[in-house]
C-alpha cells in the first residue's frame, strides 16, 4: 500500500501522512512518497501508482485536487491533524530583515504588517530549509529547524501548531450517495451537550 503527498523532505504533509499512518497502525505496511505537487499526486493514484493521497483541505491546490473527482479520484476519509510547531524565525547573522518568507497559507498566523515586504514560498519545509541555507532572513518556519540549529537561528514569535483538517483520495467511491460522519465524534458530544 503506497501513500502520496506533498514533499519535499519534512514537509508538514509528510509528517501528517506519517501520523496518519501510525494512527491506523499500518506504518510498518505503507509507505509514502513525496510529490513536488498534487498534480503529480493525484496522477499517480489515478495511474495506479500510489493507492491514497493525503492532502491539507487548506491548501491552496485542494479545489483542483477535488475536481478530480470526474476522472475517478475521490474522497476516501477526512481527519483532524496538529500541524507541526510554527514560529517565526530569523538568521542571527541578519541585523534587521525586513522581508518575511512564508507560504501563503500561513500569513495570518502571524502580523504581517510588521514586514515591509512579503516573500512567498511553495512549502513551510521550502521557508524553513531556506532559512538554514541563509537564503531567507526571515520567515515562518517550523520551530524544530531553530532548535537543531540554535547558533544559526533564533525565534521570534513561537505560533505552535495549528489544527488543520486533512482530506485522503483514493480510487473507490466510499460515500455511496449519502453523507458520512462519525456519530461518537468530540463534535457530535458537544451537540448532544448543548440541545
Amino acid at each position: 500500500m503506497k501513500f502520496i503527498t506533498l514533499g519535499p523532505t519534512g514537509s508538514n504533509h509528510e509528517h501528517v501522512t506519517q501520523n496518519y499512518l501510525d494512527f491506523h497502525g499500518i506504518a510498518g505496511k505503507a509507505s509514502v512518497a513525496l510529490a513536488v505537487d498534487f498534480e503529480e499526486g493525484a496522477k499517480a493514484v489515478l495511474n495506479g501508482d500510489a493507492d491514497f493521497l493525503i492532502q491539507c483541505a487548506v491548501h491552496p491546490a485542494t479545489m483542483a485536487t477535488v475536481a478530480k473527482y470526474l476522472n475517478g479520484l475521490f474522497v476516501v476519509d477526512t481527519f483532524i491533524s496538529p500541524s507541526q510547531d510554527l514560529a517565526v524565525i530569523h538568521r542571527r547573522d541578519a541585523t534587521r530583515p525586513d522581508t518575511l518568507a512564508v507560504m501563503k497559507p500561513t500569513l495570518d498566523y502571524t502580523d504581517a504588517s510588521r514586514w515591509a515586504r512579503i516573500q512567498y514560498v511553495d512549502t513551510v519545509a521550502e521557508v524553513s530549509r531556506g532559512l538554514l541555507e541563509g537564503k531567507y532572513q526571515a520567515g515562518l518556519g517550523f520551530v524544530s529547524i531553530a532548535q537543531k540549529h540554535p547558533e544559526l537561528l533564533q525565534i521570534d514569535e513561537f505560533i505552535g501548531t495549528v489544527d488543520d483538517a486533512w482530506i485522503v483520495y483514493g480510487r473507490t467511491k466510499v460515500s455511496g450517495g449519502k453523507l458520512l460522519a462519525w456519530r461518537d465524534s468530540p463534535a457530535a458530544a458537544i451537540y448532544q451537550e448543548m440541545v
